[in-house]
């Protein structure tokens, strides 16, 4: 078995490199403060008895992480004064959001909602201000710390680690309230922040291009943070650059738009809250891992042409699968043989959940070595930024329309419509693979 010793060995290689290992504790501090101002946050709020109207409010927290790309270029350019020169540009405004994410929620951890509701959003704001600033940092370390060929695995290790921290976030959180408080909750979730504290403190500053300051040239400084990224990307690929910024923007769609419905779904076909729970979190949670693992495999060895592709077609088709599941679903036969019937549809939930989480893990670790290799390194968080967040806000806007589909028309033609949007995917995939193969522009990051 030569093959597969090399492939394995190759892999270990890969996964074992500092550069790649170090990711996997970036995901996490990434991955911890997202829930914490989303799903596990409405159901402190919740718990706490507050106007359901006004805990709907509280999910616009989350529309800094879609509008980024604002002050992406301070922290791209912009020298903190102090801990600039002691730890870099990129390690020392990774620790300054670090820290301040931790403060705002030990912050949270003191207040309680009711009757201090203002404060309470102006703290998740900030955690979210925070978080967001943190996934510029450390798009911007990952893209500048090392070439093209490391960044699938690279990515993947990020989300495995995003994937952990979720966990404790939603599930861990959940346990510590249940048997202390929320407010003990996020204390603890505060002191984990020191994971990525301690990271960034032993992680080396990667080799980047001089930073300009802002004091010593305003204008010439907002030229370079504001205008040089943006002109840097079009003059690099010209028309081409519409084609791939449509790549990105429409890559995640089917995935954005049926991942709104899911959970609905499950429970409107008879699923209980502990087999979802069981079967789409804690084991779709693996298949995720496995889908990064080897998507990030795939990038080395495949380049990222193919691994895009498989990416594309494989979500597209597992929406097709949900289709399937919800025009003939075994649990509504639970009343006919209940012990057989139950495993067999516990059996297809695990089957379409791992499909789905197997190819989106492949897909996203594939898009976001893409997204990497288009980004110039004197401008890497800027772009990066750019791409990020044209990565979900089509889908976002489009899956806020899902329910009125289901209302409409059902679940399969919903799904069947969900992998319909793949489409555009597939064919931008196979236009840039064709062009990269006549003739293709430089495609290197400067």
């Amino acid at each position: 078995m030569p093959d597969l010793r090399e492939t394995l060995w190759s892999a270990w290689r890969l996964y074992s490199h500092p550069r790649v290992l170090v990711m996997l504790f970036l995901g996490f501090s990434a991955g911890l403060p997202y829930l914490l101002v989303f799903s596990t946050l409405s159901a402190w709020l919740a718990d706490a008895d507050v106007d359901r109207a006004a805990i709907g409010y509280f999910s616009w927290v989350g529309i800094l992480f879609s509008i980024k790309v604002f002050w992406a270029p301070v922290v791209d350019r912009l020298k903190l004064p102090l801990l600039g020169r002691l730890l870099g540009q990129r390690r020392s405004w990774l620790l300054l959001a670090q820290v301040g994410i931790g403060l705002s929620l030990s912050a949270m951890a003191l207040v309680e909602p009711v009757g201090h509701l203002d404060r309470f959003a102006q703290l998740a704001l900030l955690v979210a201000f925070c978080s967001a600033t943190q996934d510029i940092c450390i798009d911007a370390y990952r893209i500048d710390s090392a070439d093209d060929s490391f960044q699938g695995a690279m990515a993947a290790t990020y989300i495995l680690g995003y994937r952990v921290a979720m966990l404790v976030a939603g599930a861990g959180a959940f346990y510590i309230a249940s048997y202390d408080s929320w407010n003990g909750a996020y204390q603890v979730m505060a002191w984990l922040m020191g994971v990525g504290v301690l990271t960034t403190l032993v992680i080396r500053e990667p080799d980047t291009p001089p930073r300009q300051s802002f004091g010593r040239a305003p204008g010439q400084w907002l030229e370079t943070a504001l205008i040089a990224p943006f002109r840097d990307f079009f003059s690099r690929y010209g028309l081409l650059a519409l084609g791939l910024l449509g790549l990105v923007a429409v890559y995640r769609i089917s995935d954005i738009t049926m991942g709104v419905m899911a959970n609905p779904f499950y429970l409107d076909i008879g699923y209980t809250k502990n087999e979802i729970a069981t079967v789409a979190k804690f084991f779709g949670f693996f298949m995720t891992i496995l889908g990064s693992a080897v998507g990030g495999l795939a990038v080395l060895r495949w380049g990222l042409g193919r691994s895009m592709l498989v990416g594309a077609v494989g979500v597209a088709a597992t929406n097709v699968l949900f289709a399937v599941m919800a025009s003939y679903s075994p649990v509504t036969q639970v009343v006919v043989e209940p012990e057989q019937v139950r495993w067999l549809a516990l059996t297809w939930l695990a089957a379409v959940i791992s499909a789905d989480n197997l190819f989106g893990g492949f897909a996203n670790v594939a898009l976001i070595a893409f997204m990497s290799s288009l980004t110039n390194r004197n401008f890497s968080a800027t772009q990066f930024a750019l791409f990020s967040s044209l990565m979900t806000l089509p889908g976002k806007f489009i899956g806020g329309f899902s329910g009125e589909v289901v209302k409409a028309a059902g679940y399969p033609t919903f799904f069947n419509y969900a992998a319909l949007l793949g489409v555009p995917a597939i064919l931008l995939t196979l236009w840039w693979m064709q062009r990269r193969r006549s003739a293709a522009p430089e495609t290197d990051r400067g």
